[in-house]
């Protein structure tokens, strides 16, 4: 599992796997409670869950999950 974090545009993937999302696969929003900012994502291939993406994710992840992500 990695994480990285595109600060320029404050959006961050959580990688399961080194998988990628394929064409057909499934991408699945995620309810946040009210007033929170931000966007999550779920990715599917063929029905395994392959990788989180997080758009505000300054919002909604820690900060030390920010700082040890990758660029």
């Amino acid at each position: 599992m990695r994480i990285t974090y595109n600060q320029r545009v404050d959006a961050a993937y959580v990688h399961l796997t080194e998988q990628r999302l394929m064409q057909g696969g499934d991408v699945v929003p995620c309810a946040l409670p009210d007033g929170t900012y931000g966007s999550i994502y779920l990715d599917f291939n063929d029905g395994v869950l392959i990788g989180i993406e997080v758009l505000g994710a300054s919002a909604v992840l820690p900060d030390d999950v920010l700082t040890v992500a990758s660029a």
